[in-house]
Order: structure tokens, then sequence, then C-alpha cells
């Protein structure tokens, strides 16, 4: 069974036909079939989870076809250790948040929503080149129109933004990719990683990849367009912006294993840059006063962190990384599902107006207390594990590293700890606030799935780490091969 091309093209499909449902009997088919959707695409990223092989590092559910012979382009498809974490990540996102959407949602807005997932499961699996950069480049489409259509009153400034910035860096791949292929005639990424590039040549692809990379993922300087599209974005556009990672996933896909040589010169000015992410956005969140920007600067901090684990080059930072990856997607979908529950009430959600919640919000007040305790990294849940493992890989490869690293636990307890103290234990602030109604069933089901699941990673981490193990083995051996 093609289980790879079901999950691709199954939300895409169905995202046309929500478009075309979206009139009919006031929009009701529309949603039941998104809804329906969802629920199948989690079950087979379920199946795929767990008839996946961990002990091996081998491509998995691989299906090859040829598609334009005259290239040697291929619908190749196929997953490891790596990429079978993010499908199943995004299973469950996308099943919340089309769970999460109200009576009145317009078609359009849940199809672009089915098919942004069935575009991401296929830039996660996709093993050609071409097709890997349609899909990731595709995903530009969908999300602009969600932002653009249904977002809040800058959405214009803030999807032209996101347009600009993402195009122009993708552009950068596209120049690579044509490069690798002028040199082996194949588009197949397996067979660029053993390439004999000269190192001027690796460096000059490292910067192509990192363009396009380090914009989606979003690392500084490229990152001004995340806080104003995650803040526009109406929230499960936001969530799925945000919690996609394909950006940090190109780094580990293409980037190391394609120029490694390249990736271990440059390694000191990354995680000097990497750093630079982590006190700066983390000081940043802490000035921020609206709830929706400091989610947004808070996730962009942390995967400052997630990078500066991609190029200490050690297995113990490598793991916590892609650790640290999931956790922040359930972390930052929790935290924007909490902002929406009180947006959606107040009609804002600015610290300054919205505090003392837990006067008339406890059960919000409970679950947004314990997702800001997951931000920080408190033990037990999946934010420590990945925090820890990044940091002590990162003292390991220098004291002076690791304690810059550390600063994300203070700086982010500092803002995390503010947002709660005025947010949910300070004084009423607006009279509005005593009249407000708690979280509705739907709502308090839907958090709790992920506090389920953070605890659950934050418990029992090799869950995670089992089968992303073999891959991430592999992935070291082959940098440690290289010539430098």
């Amino acid at each position: 069974m093609p289980v790879l091309s079901l999950l691709i093209w199954l939300p895409i499909i169905a995202g046309v036909a929500v478009l075309l449902l979206q009139r009919v009997d006031g929009g009701r088919p529309s949603r039941w079939l998104a809804n329906a959707t969802a629920w199948l695409a989690f079950f087979i990223a379920a199946y795929v989870l767990c008839r996946f092989q961990s002990a091996s590092a081998a491509m998995q559910f691989s299906e090859r076809a040829m598609w334009i012979p005259y290239f040697g382009i291929e619908y190749s498809l196929g997953i490891d250790g790596l990429s079978v974490l993010f499908i199943g990540m995004n299973a469950l996102i996308t099943l919340l948040v089309i769970a999460a959407q109200k009576a009145d949602s317009k078609g359009s807005y849940l199809a672009a929503l089915l098919i942004t997932s069935g575009l991401t499961y296929g830039a996660f699996s996709a093993r050609d080149a071409v097709l890997f950069y349609i899909f990731f480049e595709a995903m530009l489409i969908p999300m602009y129109l969600a932002i653009g259509v249904f977002g809040g009153p800058q959405r214009k400034y803030a999807t032209t933004k996101f347009f600009l910035y993402t195009l122009f860096g993708s552009l950068f791949m596209l120049l690579a990719l044509f490069y690798l292929y002028g040199v082996s005639q194949t588009f197949s990424m397996q067979a660029w990683h053993h390439l004999p590039l000269s190192l001027y040549m690796q460096l000059i692809l490292f910067g192509a990849f990192f363009m396009a990379f380090a914009v989606k993922t979003p690392m500084w300087p490229l990152h001004a367009w995340a806080p104003d599209a995650y803040v526009e974005a109406p929230t499960g556009a936001a969530i799925m912006l945000a919690s996609t990672k394909i950006g940090a996933y190109g780094f580990l896909r293409l980037l190391l294993p394609i120029v490694p040589d390249a990736a271990q010169v440059l390694a000191p000015w990354m995680i000097a840059l990497s750093l630079l992410a982590v006190i700066y956005f983390g000081f940043v969140a802490l000035a921020q006063t609206d709830l929706k920007r400091l989610i947004a600067y808070s996730s962009v901090a942390h995967m400052g962190l997630v990078t500066l684990g991609f190029f200490l080059f050690n297995a113990v930072a490598l793991k916590g990384a892609v650790l640290l990856m999931v956790s922040n997607a359930l972390v930052v979908a929790a935290l924007f599902f909490c902002a929406d529950a009180l947006k959606t009430r107040m009609g804002d959600c600015r610290l300054n107006d919205c505090g003392g919640i837990v006067n008339a919000m406890p059960w919000l007040a409970t679950l947004l207390v314990f997702f800001a305790m997951a931000n920080i990294g408190l033990p037990g849940t999946s934010g420590f594990v990945g925090e820890f493992l990044v940091i002590l890989g990162a003292v390991g490869y220098q004291l002076g590293v690791g304690l810059l690293a550390a600063t994300v636990v203070v700086v982010g307890a500092a803002y995390t700890l503010w947002m709660v103290r005025r947010l949910v234990f300070g004084p009423v602030t607006h009279p509005s606030v005593s009249a407000l109604t708690d979280l509705g069933m739907r709502e308090r089901l839907l958090l709790s799935v992920l506090a389920a699941a953070m605890l659950g990673f934050g418990l029992w981490p090799q869950v995670l780490l089992g089968m992303a193990d073999a891959s991430i083995t592999q992935l070291l051996a082959h940098m440690a091969l290289s010539k430098l």
C-alpha cells in the first residue's frame, strides 16, 4: 500500500473538495469532510509509526516511479528515523487544528489548512530534490492565502513580508539544486551525499541552502517575517506555520549531509548566530505586551537552540535538537490555542488588558501555567529533555558555549513567568475579565491532548529517541567521514 502517497494526496484532494463544497448546506459537508480527512490521515500516520523499524537507518515505505525521464526526475518517497517523527507530529497538529475550527469556519480556510498539511507530508517524504523543492515551495501558496484572506488587520503587510522572504531564500536553493544536477546528472538527494565537491564549492552551496532553510526556521537575521506572520495569521494557520519545522528539517536532510566539510568550517559562525538568537530573542520576548507576539519570539528563541544542536556535531546535542523541534511544535500549538481562547472572548490578548484570568477561567489558567512550565523546560515535560541534551552537548563542545546556551533557561523563565504573573495571577485589569466564560469541553479536550503529549514525551523521551537514534548515528558517521 502506498501509504506515503496516501498521506500526501489525501489531504490535498480533500482540500480541493472542501473548497468546492463550502457553499453547500451552509458549509456543513465541507467541515465534515475536513474533519474526516484529518482523522483518516492521523490513523494512516499512526500505522506508519507502528510499522516503522526503528533499528534501521534505511529508507522505509519507499515508493519510486519515473516522473520526467528526460531529466531523470523521479517521484521518489521514503522516510527514515528523522522524517517519521515529523510525519507523526504533522498528523497530530493537523487533527487538532481542524478539530478546533468553529462552525462558522470558511471552507476555503479549511481547504488551505488541509492542502498545507498534505504538502508538508510531501516535503518530509520526498527523496528526489525537485520533488522536495516543489513541496517545500508550494507550502507557501495555501499559507499565504490563509493569512492574507483570514488574518488580522495587518495581514497584507505580514503576508507580503512572508512571501518575499521565503521566495527569495528558496531561489538560492533552486540554483544549488541545478548545480548539483549538473555535477551528478541526478536529482537523488541520497546520491548527492557522496559527491567529490571541493571545499570552495561546498561553501557556496552551504550559503545557498542556508538562505532557504534559515528563512523558514527562522534564524537571525532572516527572521523578520515570522513575528508579524504568526501574530496576523488566524490561529490554525499560525500553529501550522510555527509547528511545521520544515526549515530546520532541511538542515538535517540536505545541508549537513551534502556539504559536510563546509558545515564544519562554518560551524563556529553558525553556533554564534544560534547563541545570538537564543539570547536576543529571549530579551525581545521579555519586552512584549501582546501574548501572541510573546509566543512568536519565544518560538524563534527556542529554534536558535535547535540550530545550535545541529552544528555541535555530537550525538547528544543532535538528539536534543530533534526532541526540541517536536516539543516546541507542541508547546507553541498549545500556547496559540490558549491565546485564541482569550482573544475570542476578550477581542485581544494584550497582557495589560487580560490580567487576573484565574478568577474567571480556572481551566484556562491551569492549562496555561502547565504549558508555560513546558516552555521553560520544567523537568517532566518534553521541553526539559531537549533543552538539557542540547546544553549538555554544548558543554561537551566548549564550556563557554554551554553557559551561553543555558541562558535560554534563565531568560525563558523570566519572560514566561512574567507572562504568567501578569496574565494569570495578577489583579483583574479589565472589568470584562470577571465576566469571561471558561473553556468549553472541546477546548479542554484539545488542550489536554497536547498536555498529555508533552508529559508523555517528557517522562518517556525514548519513544522519540528510539525512532531517531539510528538515523542520527548514520548522519554523524557521514559527517565524520568528510575530508576535514
